[in-house]
Order: structure tokens, then C-alpha cells, then sequence
């Protein structure tokens, strides 16, 4: 199959996934990690670098750069064929998919990278779900904020220009964030 996303390869684009009537697409802890695990599997597959993501109830957010012209639809296809989304798949209408249901933005403007990432990662706090954006279990915040383990995340090349050490690149992305309530 062929599709109708072609994206260039090496530009950044994020992707937002949903249900089309907005329902729930998470209802459990399991369903995100099985989500998380396809997108995983799916980004090294089709070589697709995932610099930051936030699974909400009833949409997720991922920011990638992928390798090649299609990486990134296929990626998408992927997450829909391998079920990742249980429970958004018995509402679609006779022949949609889950799969079908991305919003693709290109970042073309370097400058719009790291504004992108903390757009995806803000958004549990915006939705009024968490106070700090560290206390949602479901976002690369904390990989990229405060460097804990995220097999899924790869640092984009604008990240590791904020700082020459692991350590100020982090502190200088969580001073880019605007205080939380309780900070």
C-alpha cells in the first residue's frame, strides 16, 4: 500500500494522533505501554527519530524527524496494524483506521523545534491534569527535563546545543518552561 503522506526526510514533524469523534484512545496504564512499545518498535523499524511525545486520553502527540520519505507514515500505519489503540478501534466508521487519523506538521523553522517540544510536553498541564509537567507518567518530559531513562526519546541536534553536558542541556530546557503552580 501506498500513501498519500510523503514527508521530507530530516525534517521534524509533529504528529498528532486521534480518535475521529475524540473519544478515548487510553483508558488503562497497559494500553499506553503497549502503545508506547508499537511506537517504539516502530520508530527504530522505519528509522524514526522520537525527540519527545505525551499520550493524553484521547490523543497523542509525538515530535519525530524521520530518516526517510515515508518513515513516518509507515511508522503510523504501524501503530494502527499492531493495535495500538484497543480501544479507539471498534468506533471507527466501516473502513477507517486508527492509522488514518494523523495530523503531520512539518517544523521547517529550526527555531520552532524546541517550542514544539514543550508545546507536546505542557499539554497535561494546559488540559489541568498536572500542576508540573514532571508529574505526567505519559510524556518524554522527564527524559528530556530531567534525564530519566526513555528508551523511546533520542535527543533532536538543537536539544544538545542547549548545553555541552547532559546536565545543562536539561537544566536549560526546564528554564525554557514557564513556572508551574507548587514549583
Amino acid at each position: 500500500m501506498r500513501f498519500a503522506y510523503r514527508f521530507q526526510h530530516g525534517v521534524a514533524l509533529h504528529l498528532v494522533q486521534r480518535d475521529p469523534a475524540r473519544a478515548p484512545c487510553f483508558l488503562s496504564a497497559r494500553e499506553r505501554l503497549a502503545y508506547l512499545e508499537v511506537l517504539r518498535e516502530g520508530a527504530q523499524r522505519f528509522r524514526c527519530a522520537v525527540h519527545a511525545y505525551v499520550l493524553m486520553g484521547n490523543h497523542a502527540h509525538v515530535l519525530l524527524t524521520p530518516s526517510r520519505e515515508q518513515s513516518a507514515a509507515l511508522l503510523m500505519r504501524s501503530l494502527g496494524e499492531r493495535g495500538a489503540s484497543p480501544v479507539a478501534g471498534p468506533r471507527f466508521r466501516a473502513g477507517e483506521s486508527w492509522e488514518e487519523h494523523f495530523e503531520a506538521t512539518p517544523l521547517y523553522a529550526r527555531r520552532h523545534l524546541l517550542a514544539c517540544m514543550r508545546y507536546i510536553e505542557l499539554n497535561p498541564v494546559r488540559a489541568g491534569i498536572v500542576a508540573r509537567p514532571g508529574d505526567f507518567r505519559w510524556s518524554s518530559y522527564r527524559a528530556n527535563a530531567l534525564g530519566l531513562e526513555d528508551p523511546l526519546v533520542t535527543p533532536h541536534a538543537l536539544y544538545c546545543a542547549l548545553g555541552r553536558s547532559p546536565e545543562r542541556r536539561r537544566a536549560a530546557y526546564r528554564s525554557s518552561f514557564p513556572p508551574s503552580k507548587g514549583r
